[in-house]
């Protein structure tokens, strides 16, 4: 077997371009599907996977981790975020290829289950843009977080601490514990509440004034406090909280975590399976993660391959605790892909088909072309004009 073309596919999303990645081999009717969605990166990533493809054309699908080596070393130079997620399209393509050259489920090539239903959380406005990131006061945050539960979602994840520089001010403060306390007395205690900070915060000090005052919310976990090169502050925040820390959604592959693990810096990892370049670069990074004593939360506001992607995965890692996904970014959004992804009371069910389950229906591809995303971060600017982390 030998695969004899690789192309992508980009469908527009309002903030996301999706970029659907296809490898197709010699034999008849078999090909596979992967994701390599990188926000305000389209171009770049989709020209990254035609760099990569000359190295891999010709070659057996199957030989995953030797065409993953070939595709990292010899280009010669570090490919970085844009490069692993071209890799990572091809390398999730491969999966699908292997299991349905095999007739299994891609789950079934990972170890096996290791459970009967992965846990999911969404977003306010179920993923819509202007709800996750602008429900920064009680009345909008609390009413879209009633009609999260109303369809039927158990967990789900806010943004609501405001752009920060090295300070938080009082009024700030004050603000963020109020929202917490409202969400919390509003969804009850069975629901699970996480909340993203985004990397606002660019000292320990103001990471903490923030953590403190939600603490009594007890979230499942806090997202990204700090920015991701900043892991001595994490250590820091990790001896000075007992509030379970989460981070890892822009870090690329297991080297880039280890400082994370080594230092017990993090309650939760949350690698991107679009990101890191694919099932066998986050299933090293989940391991590492085990040894470290360390769950699992993937990373995946993308579109819906990537989900279905986080699924398998999802389903054979031991140390996996919930999964982010963010089914209503766009109305259309289950129209583009065929696929598994079935949620009954806040649970994916889990998939039998053969490889990942999926088809992309081009023709409704094709209805929303590549145009340029929603530059939601160019708001990330204080009243004097400094610009900080979205």
């Amino acid at each position: 077997m030998k695969i004899t073309g690789i192309r992508t596919v980009v469908v527009n999303a309002e903030m996301r371009n999706w970029i659907f990645v296809r490898v197709d081999t010699d034999q008849p009717g078999l090909y596979g599907w992967g994701e390599a969605t990188l926000e305000w990166k389209t171009r770049a990533v989709a020209g990254a996977v035609e760099d990569l493809a000359p190295l891999i054309i010709g070659r057996d699908p199957r030989d995953i981790e030797q065409l993953l080596r070939i595709m990292q070393k010899h280009g010669f130079w570090r490919i970085g975020v844009i490069g692993t997620s071209a890799v990572a399209g091809i390398e999730v393509a491969l999966w699908d290829i292997l299991g349905k050259s095999l007739g299994v489920p891609v789950w079934r090539l990972l170890g096996g289950k290791m459970r009967d239903k992965v846990k999911v959380y969404t977003h306010l406005g179920l993923g819509q843009i202007d709800a996750v990131y602008n429900s920064m006061s009680v009345g909008p945050l609390v009413e879209r977080a009633h009609e999260v539960l109303a369809r039927g979602y158990t967990a789900m994840k806010v943004v609501f601490i405001p752009y920060t520089h090295y300070t938080a001010p009082p009024r700030e403060i004050d603000n963020v514990a109020r929202m917490m306390a409202e969400l919390r007395k509003a969804v009850g205690d069975d629901v699970e509440l996480m909340v993203d900070f985004h990397g606002r915060c660019a000292s320990v000090g103001a990471a903490l004034h923030y953590i403190d005052a939600i603490a009594e919310g007890r979230p499942l976990f806090v997202e990204e406090p700090l920015p991701p090169q900043d892991t001595d502050g994490m250590r820091m925040l990790a001896a000075r909280t007992h509030v379970p820390l989460a981070a890892g959604e822009r870090l690329v592959d297991r080297w880039e975590f280890a400082p994370l693990f080594r230092d017990r810096s993090i309650d939760i990892a949350q690698p991107d399976l679009c990101h890191v370049g694919g099932f066998t670069e986050a299933r090293k990074i989940a391991a590492a993660a085990e040894v470290a004593g360390v769950g699992i939360a993937p990373h995946n506001p993308l579109g819906p391959l990537a989900g279905v992607a986080a699924l398998h995965f999802d389903i054979a890692t031991p140390n996996f605790v919930i999964q982010e996904e963010m089914a209503g970014a766009v109305p259309w959004y289950g129209e583009v892909l065929q696929g598994p992804i079935r949620m009954v009371d806040g649970y994916w069910q889990l998939p039998e088909a053969p490889g990942l389950g999926i088809e992309i229906d081009e023709t409704v591809a094709a209805r929303h072309p590549f145009k340029q995303e929603i530059l939601a971060a160019t708001e990330a600017v204080l009243p004097d004009g400094t610009v900080v982390d979205w």
